[in-house]
């Protein structure tokens, strides 16, 4: 096969017309040659950290949309199939990427759970950490959430690390706001990377230690304004990431869009280059190849290099998607699954109480990270209940993995003026959370995910909408345009029922994520990032 165009040769910074040639998946010859061609060949993107389980697809069905962007490879943390199915979830993970062309590369999760301040389906524990570090299907150490086990020398997150340096596997990160001392320490530990900073000079502090800092623009968490600036002089030392992407904002792009935008703040397309096709592969060790003589032919082509349109996606060799049509074959999976708790009652969602003032989560757009702010609470029958005018509704996580009582708490900036919503994808246990103006609605709305095994969902009395996700209940069993199409329309009802945050069901997702601060909710209380302690939801 031959193939020509305008060769991106991003080492050298030049490009050039030339024509490529391949046999048997590998690149034999790249050659100067005089044509009219004017599309580009350039290396494929590369997502340098996605969790697969957050586009509600599994790996095949998300190969399928990933290609048609240009994506030819990912890193990629199993840990949120790995919170419900522990080790057999990551190689049902494996072993499903395997059976499509898209070159995924998962990590072993160093932290599953990821407190103990919650109940996950399983644990990971230094001893399988170590069996799974030794499979050449593992290239490293899923991101260390577990920061104040670092600084306080955790014995088993200490073993844990010590097997990645054992295998030669590099270690991820994941420091929010971690500056000064403690940061020092944590990247001495081994911890090469950080995808979680969303501020100028935390990245620029952290890449100033020798961290690599991996731009995230994901569904909910957006740090690529705050952090792009840095590119002109770190551009060596820094990766683009969608962290979390949910099946909707796959179907519109990838890793791609991020080029375009930096390309369109005026920045050097070679820089941009770099860190979007090969520094995750050097740093990952990547079987990905990189537009070279004798590399594995894992090419694109695209219109331009302003917009990035991809016209043509190759792996090995093979074309995999073309002019928006993706060549990747279903493969059929099975649906592997850990539910293990009953429908509730409404009187289970009632929280009595006199308090004058309650803590309230206060939800961010666009971030991980919440606030604490305290609110005189909405008293009716002396129960609190929603506050609607004020946008102090009430946030239950339920349990999925046995029966106990709900746990309860109240959160500002979700907007609901009806009805509620709720989805099992919760991370990282993947417990049930949900928000309504309501305790029928919500307890509505939770009862369906039960029912369902998983998923997500919008209910307003009679009106329902929902998306089942009977895989490990995070992921569907149906395919990329399916889900996402069905996602959009859950997606578009939260709105009518108010919400105007851009990625509702995502942001609602980390409500439940007690490491990044400040306050969040855990199947077993309200949860302080800050103190890394349970508090009351009453403010004496």
């Amino acid at each position: 096969m031959q193939i020509q165009g305008q060769i991106v040769d991003i080492p050298n910074r030049k490009i050039y017309s030339g024509e490529i040639t391949v046999e048997n998946g590998k690149i034999t010859s790249i050659t100067e040659a005089t044509h009219n061609v004017k599309t580009y060949i350039l290396p494929g993107f590369v997502d340098a950290h996605i969790h697969i389980e957050s586009s509600m697809l599994v790996p095949s069905e998300f190969a399928k949309l990933a290609v048609l962007h240009g994506t030819v490879g990912t890193i990629s943390d199993p840990h949120e199939i790995a919170n419900v199915l522990g080790k057999d979830g990551v190689h049902y993970m494996i072993e499903n990427g395997k059976k499509v062309p898209l070159k995924f590369h998962f990590g072993a999760p160093s932290c599953v759970p990821a407190t103990f301040y919650e109940t996950a389906g399983a644990v990971i524990d230094s001893e399988q950490i170590k069996e799974l570090m030794a499979s050449p299907d593992i290239y490293y150490l899923s991101e260390m959430m577990n920061y104040p086990g670092v600084l306080f020398d955790d014995e088993e997150v200490l073993k844990k690390i010590a097997w990645a340096k054992y295998f030669n596997k590099p270690v991820d990160g994941h420091a929010p706001g971690l500056r000064g001392a403690p940061i020092k320490k944590y990247i001495a530990a081994g911890i090469s990377t950080d995808h979680e900073c969303f501020t100028y000079d935390e990245a620029a502090e952290k890449l100033s230690l020798g961290m690599k800092v991996i731009i995230r623009e994901g569904s909910a968490a957006k740090n690529f304004e705050a952090l792009i600036d840095l590119l002109p002089d770190n551009f060596e030392n820094m990766m683009f990431c969608s962290d979390d992407k949910h099946p909707d904002d796959l179907i519109v792009g990838h890793i791609n869009l991020l080029c375009a935008r930096a390309v369109a703040k005026g920045f050097d397309v070679f820089k941009i280059l770099q860190m979007a096709c090969i520094n995750p592969v050097k740093h990952y060790k990547m079987n990905i190849g990189l537009l070279q003589k004798n590399d594995a032919a894992d090419f694109i082509v695209v219109e331009d290099l302003t917009n990035f349109n991809v016209l043509q996606t190759y792996i090995d060799g093979e074309l995999v998607a073309e002019n928006g049509k993706s060549f990747v074959k279903h493969v059929d999976f099975e649906k592997p699954n850990n539910f293990n708790t009953s429908k509730k009652q409404v009187i289970e969602f009632d929280i009595s109480s006199s308090a004058s003032k309650i803590r309230v989560v206060e939800a961010l757009e666009g971030q991980l990270i919440t606030n604490e702010i305290h609110h005189k609470p909405k008293i009716e029958n002396r129960k609190i209940v929603s506050d609607i005018e004020n946008d102090i509704l009430k946030m239950a996580v339920v349990n999925r993995y046995e029966n106990a009582p709900p746990a309860i708490a109240f959160i500002k900036n979700f907007g609901l003026k009806k009805g509620a919503i709720a989805s099992s994808v919760a991370h990282d246990c993947h417990n049930i959370v949900a928000v309504g103006t309501s305790d029928e609605e919500i307890c509505k709305a939770v009862n369906i995910l039960i029912e369902n095994n998983g998923g997500v969902c919008a209910v307003n009395g009679a009106e329902t909408k929902s998306l089942a996700l009977p895989v490990a209940g995070i992921m569907s069993d149906k395919d990329g345009w399916e889900t996402g199409k069905l996602y959009q329309e859950i997606d578009a009802m939260s709105k009518q029922l108010g919400s105007n945050l851009k990625a509702p069901f995502m942001t609602l997702s980390f409500m439940a994520l007690l490491v990044i601060p400040d306050l969040k909710l855990s199947d077993k209380g309200l949860f302080s990032g800050n103190s890394f302690s349970f508090v009351d939801l009453e403010v004496e």
